[in-house]
């Protein structure tokens, strides 16, 4: 076996050997999801990616015999820790062969650096925010992959506790048929809701529509999300660079929001799940790969639950149920008959009894991991 060499991304060359290489890694896994490449190119870029003005990152590659054979990517988000009084570290986005030396040589550099940087404790995988994919998946292989969530092999969990590292918080993923007939409590809530002229659901029809409250959703989406783990709040900047980036791939059927008294309190955003039209595509939108995801968006039976908040003098009223069930009925009336909650926080009670309430259950897990310094 060749000499181990690990070597820091600088160059362009080196960037594109970081990005491609989990495709190398996952060539026999025939189920493996690729990302969209054109976003991986702006997610490594210190220019196009606004999360490095505040947050130092590090991104190594692993050689063997010239060939590269892993990677990881190291984070000290500093906005987050001064938010929430931490010193703490993060890796991310690491992949590898099943190969000890590698997984140990990489996972030691970061460490090393972040404690050189004065933080205490590692946290991982975790990206510059909860928007990345986060944890190693540690249960469910045997269900399909989905977009924005952890690819990796079923050999990662087991290399990092290893290394000493341990549990820190386990997301979950559900899965079930989207109901035919809601729960009596759920249409409760409609017809209270029909009555009430203090509160007005909104649903869309276009994109257009949809544009003149992006920036008030993401001020909203800062405000509800502040005590999710993990979460970074967008600046006016990121926000309107947020609202440019998402708006092309939103669909209009699957966005809801809530107003009282004309000030909106409440959203919920879900969209087709276009995972086997990324797949299709190789993870490549051009020339020909957008239009393959297209026309998954158009034909998909699985519907993503991607976010979602309340405001909070205005949680406990159910909104959070009139706005899930909107989306249910937009995918029942586009022949829709899967729900997928996306990642939910293990310790979020509240969702999880709502998707175990219309016959969800837990198929996927992951865990995001923490080692002392």
């Amino acid at each position: 076996m060749g000499e181990l060499v690990i070597k820091e991304v600088l160059t362009r060359k080196d960037r594109r050997e970081f990005i491609y290489l989990p495709e190398k890694v996952h060539k026999n896994e025939p189920d493996w999801l690729p990302p969209i490449y054109m976003d991986e190119w702006e997610l490594y870029d210190k220019k196009k990616n606004k999360s490095y003005k505040y947050a130092d990152a590090l991104l190594l590659l692993a050689y063997r015999d010239g060939k590269p054979v892993g990677r990881i990517m190291g984070i000290i988000n500093k906005r987050y820790n001064e938010i929430n009084n931490e010193q703490h570290g993060r890796f991310c986005f690491m992949e590898c062969y099943n190969d000890k030396e590698v997984f140990h040589a990489l996972l030691s550099r970061i460490e090393e650096w972040v404690k050189q940087n004065g933080m205490v404790k590692i946290i991982g995988p975790l990206g510059f925010s909860d928007k990345d994919p986060q944890g190693f998946q540690i249960e469910g292989f045997e269900y399909p992959l989905f977009m924005t969530a952890p690819n990796n092999s079923k050999y990662m969990p087991e290399l990092i506790e290893q290394e000493g590292y341990e549990k820190k918080v386990d997301l979950v993923d559900y899965l079930g048929k989207i109901p035919e007939e809601f729960p009596l409590v759920y249409e409760r809530v409609l017809s209270r809701f029909e009555a009430n002229k203090e509160y007005r659901i909104i649903e869309f029809g276009s994109k257009k529509e949809i544009k003149p409250y992006i920036i008030d959703v993401l001020e909203l989406m800062n405000e509800t999300f502040a005590e999710i783990y993990g979460f970074v709040p967008l600046n006016d900047k990121e926000k309107t660079d947020f609202a440019a980036r998402y708006l092309p791939i939103l669909d209009p059927n699957f966005v809801k929001v809530v107003e009282a008294n004309g000030k909106l309190v409440g959203f919920a955003v879900g969209m087709p799940d276009i995972s086997k039209g990324i797949k299709r595509a190789n993870g490549k939108l051009f020339p020909f790969g957008i239009f393959k995801i297209l026309q998954e968006s158009k034909r998909s039976k699985k519907l993503l639950m991607m976010l979602g908040g309340v405001k909070k003098e205005y949680r406990g009223k159910g909104l959070d149920v009139l706005m899930g069930v909107k989306i249910l009925q937009s995918g029942i009336k586009h022949n829709m008959d899967t729900l997928d909650s996306h990642l939910v926080l293990e310790n979020n009670a509240k969702m999880r009894g709502e998707y175990e309430r219309v016959g969800c259950k837990v198929v996927k897990k992951f865990r995001i991991y923490q080692k002392e310094l």
